[in-house]
């Protein structure tokens, strides 16, 4: 990054460890927080712990757009979540084999999970992970929510201080998980958006980029127990290949690292040429003791509201440790019910799941893809560059060149602008991205919706564009252009990864490395549109 941006950039990574690993900056505003006698040192810190998302979150619920009610109100593409599927969710969480009530769901429950619903995971997941054997309800354990998870799998594995490597940019909200309770930090394996070395796509994760994390965090003293893997990743929507995934879990575990999954988004793969793969469903763990998957119904199902996550670990030792916990995490009786009859999915159908396989998943891929369609071409029509990928609810943005020096405060000062506008997006700073000017965007709404929300984005960015014009000729500012203006040289607009094959990948590394030269040129999008290439 040139400018102002780069320099900010290198002094946070210089930084020692002890001081960024939870670098409250982005997260809160210490310039309005007054400390309160009646909470201790951890209260304080967890009410100063607020920053851009919770601001933006809070703002949006006192404003919600409504089309009829209050249609000046802020439109919300910063919260992930799916509002595509309400008339087949409420439909199916409405019918008569939802509503039992017997004893034993108004009592308290085996804190794992009722056993009926932790045998209903465990063949749902043995089915849509691919697992090679049947997965065992004994190994499965069930919370309100993965958040929950993350923050009790980090009490039970890591000491006060001790720290969890995850790779940037990452979902802000884990931070809150691992920290707020079991004061664990994180330590960071900075993901770039250019192309180099081995890389073959934009924010690409590494075993080396891992090492590096590790042993920088081991040279000042940091004891870091595990390894935090999102598959698909949110924010940037990757899709890990097996080989890649067997290379993270080995990496592991020749540093002994316990390896925490989360596989929230493995159903909102919404194109078929892209391929999930679970880590459930290889055929060998590297080390199945420290190995341990999340999965839950919040974004697959489109039911945010239902707090539901699930654990699958076969090391007991953790499992019963977890559970200690769950009095504090636990999931109602009737919620439990409903959430075994949606993935008992059996119905009238003799074929297993097939509501889920031929109505509800249909379904959803298909709307996922048609709003994913809408908001890409929006932001190819503005000359905005994105990464695309078919997972999750999001587009990873590269706004860069809307900031004139490139820094994390000009970032949030665009970010205000949007939520000025009465458009909530999430900026790059609050998933602690290495580069400011990266936003996400949350496309899985409805069409009046997507169209206004992306009305309003353009107005910001026309009026940025203007002023940034302005600015130049008043007082050019040569030494910033490398890290704004067209990034093209660092992120294309379509960038799908496959997995090498055979003895063709060096003839497949040379086509892409055409191609890529091809799409940065300035004109190459306008003449080769996705009409044209079908």
């Amino acid at each position: 990054m040139g400018g102002r941006g780069g320099g900010e950039l290198q002094g946070a990574r210089a930084r020692p460890l002890s001081q960024r690993k939870v670098d409250l900056h982005g997260f809160c505003s210490p310039r309005d927080f007054q400390r309160s006698p009646y909470l201790s040192a951890r209260g304080n810190l967890a009410s100063l712990f607020r920053g851009s998302t919770e601001e933006g979150y809070k703002a949006y619920h006192a404003d919600k757009y409504d089309e009829d009610k209050n249609p000046n109100g802020i439109i919300n593409f910063g919260t992930s979540e799916n509002k595509l599927c309400f008339d087949l969710m409420s439909k199916r969480l409405t019918q008569t084999d939802m509503n039992l009530m017997e004893p034993p769901l108004l009592q308290y429950p085996d804190w794992k999970g009722h056993m009926f619903l932790r045998e209903e995971v465990a063949r749902f997941l043995t089915y849509y992970c691919k697992a090679p054997a049947p997965l065992k309800a004994e190994n499965v354990i069930v919370l309100n929510g993965c958040g929950s998870l993350f923050s009790a799998l980090a009490t039970v594995l890591c000491d006060p201080g001790e720290a969890v490597l995850i790779a940037t940019p990452f979902y802000s909200g884990i931070t809150q998980s691992v920290f707020l309770y079991g004061n664990v930090k994180l330590v960071y394996a900075y993901l770039d958006s250019k192309i180099t070395g081995p890389s073959t796509r934009p924010f690409q994760l590494t075993v080396e980029k891992l090492e590096k994390a590790l042993q920088d965090a081991r040279t000042e003293g940091v004891s870091v127990r595990a390894l935090i893997l999102l598959n698909p990743q949110n924010p940037l929507g990757d899709i890990y290949s097996l080989s890649e995934l067997r290379e993270y879990l080995e990496f592991a575990k020749r540093h002994e690292l316990h390896v925490i999954v989360d596989e929230i988004y493995m159903l909102s793969v919404f194109d078929d040429s892209a391929t999930f793969h679970s880590v459930l469903g290889m055929d060998r763990l590297p080390d199945p003791q420290r190995t341990h998957v999340m999965w839950g119904i919040t974004k697959d199902f489109a039911v945010s509201g239902i707090r539901f996550g699930t654990l699958y670990t076969e090391n007991q030792d953790v499992a019963n440790a977890v559970a200690s916990l769950c009095y504090f995490h636990g999931v109602c009786g009737p919620i439990q019910h409903k959430v075994a009859q949606l993935l008992r999915d059996r119905g009238e159908s003799v074929a297993p799941w097939y509501w889920i396989n031929q109505v509800y998943l249909r379904a959803n891929h298909a709307r996922l893809k048609a709003a994913h369609t809408y908001v890409t071409d929006e932001l190819k029509t503005l000359g905005v560059p994105f990464l695309n990928r078919s997972a999750g609810f999001f587009v990873w943005i590269d706004f860069r060149k809307y900031l004139r020096t490139g820094t994390f405060e000009e970032e949030m000062l665009l970010w205000r602008r949007f939520l000025d506008n009465k458009v909530l997006l999430s900026c790059g700073k609050a998933f602690e991205c290495s580069e400011p000017g990266w936003f996400r965007i949350i496309f899985a709404d409805k069409t009046h919706r997507l169209q206004l929300g992306m009305q309003r984005i353009r107005k910001v960015l026309e009026e940025r564009e203007q002023e940034l014009l302005a600015q130049e000729k008043q007082q050019p500012c040569q030494s910033d252009q490398d890290g704004k203006a067209d990034s093209t040289e660092e992120v294309i607009f379509v960038s799908h990864h496959q997995e090498p094959t055979g003895a063709g990948s060096s003839n497949l590394g040379e086509l892409i490395g055409l191609l890529q030269q091809q799409m940065r040129s300035s004109d190459w999008l306008q003449k080769n549109t996705a009409e044209q290439l079908a």
